[in-house]
């Protein structure tokens, strides 16, 4: 039989998700993969995968899975603890330490307290068909992942490797701090001049607020409304991103990981791509604010992102038997 993660409960909306499927876009295939891409990072470090291979992204809510097939799984959990049911003795599994489960146990994961996503990585992956070279869940299009949808109790995930029993445990030295931003960075948009003068100023005003329509597609903010000075209809155009778009409402929206390839909204702003994970940490409710942010600070911010998750991957230890 095949090792496999069969799930027990599927908690609120967990999907298969990596690095992302670049390339596609200009064929209307939004690049999708993980909202936090340094704790997809870190998470696969721990368990010895390349930095992008699939994990399981839960938002808002755990969930809970059983090895199955006779096998044995190494896997991690970050930004978030877990349980392991053992034999009817539950134990705790810490967020960034690597366990291992036999057939039969089930992992009890807690859903993330002060992030939007926890991450389920297992030591050589899931045997997931790639489909335009990524195993990303696209759910709009019912593209990728596991059956282009996400994961439901009852459904079988097959692992790669089928024996992960040869190395000891290990674990990040000091466990990453991935919480939600408290401020996000932002560059000047492409269609500033659809605005009042005094739009850019008051998009950095004052605190927004993550608004209860937000998905995987676009953070839907409230706050100061902005102001448009040539109307807010565009005729649609590509969209990267980060785009800051504000249609007639005057409430921003953040285009993440599933947003659409083309759209027809004014950009006032585009957040720079070393805050991209971290506002995929904002959960519904957060508060946090714009902050104007240089062209070279932006690349010296991305650099910076790059060698503090490099330091933090040097940082993994073995745990003592």
């Amino acid at each position: 039989m095949t090792t496999a993660f069969t799930v027990i409960r599927a908690g609120i909306h967990a999907t298969v998700q990596d690095g992302g499927r670049a390339g596609y876009r200009a064929l209307g295939v939004p690049v999708c993969g993980a909202l936090d891409r340094t704790a997809l990072h870190l998470v696969n470090a721990l368990v010895g995968n390349a930095q992008d291979a699939a994990t399981i992204e839960m938002l808002y809510s755990g969930m809970t899975i059983e090895v199955t097939g006779g096998g044995a799984a190494r896997i991690a959990v970050a930004c978030t603890d877990a349980v392991i049911e053992r034999s009817g003795e539950p134990s705790t599994l810490l967020a960034w330490h690597s366990a291992v489960l036999r057939s039969g146990e089930r992992l009890r994961i807690s859903a993330p307290r002060h992030t939007a996503a926890a991450y389920l990585a297992v030591e050589g992956g899931y045997a997931i068909t790639p489909v335009l070279g990524s195993t990303a869940t696209y759910v709009q299009g019912n593209l990728g992942g596991h059956c282009g949808r996400p994961l439901r109790a009852g459904d079988v995930l097959n692992l790669v490797q089928q024996d992960n029993l040869a190395r000891p445990e290990r674990r990040y030295a000091t466990p990453p701090q991935l919480a939600q931003p408290t401020m996000l960075r932002i560059m000047p948009g492409p269609q500033l001049d659809h605005f009042t003068e005094a739009a850019l100023d008051r998009l950095v005003s004052a605190p927004y607020r993550i608004a209860p329509a937000s998905s995987r597609s676009g953070l839907r903010l409230e706050g100061p409304v902005i102001e448009h000075a040539a109307g807010h209809d565009l005729l649609s155009e590509g969209v990267a991103t980060g785009s800051v778009q504000v249609p007639g409402s005057g409430q921003p929206v953040i285009l993440i990981a599933d947003h659409p390839t083309v759209g027809g909204y004014p950009k006032i702003a585009t957040l720079i791509s070393a805050d991209w994970p971290a506002a995929g940490r904002l959960r519904i409710g957060a508060s946090f604010r714009f902050a104007l942010c240089e062209d070279s600070a932006a690349a010296a911010a991305r650099r910076a992102q790059r060698e503090w998750t490099a330091n933090q991957v040097a940082t993994i230890e073995t745990i003592a038997a």
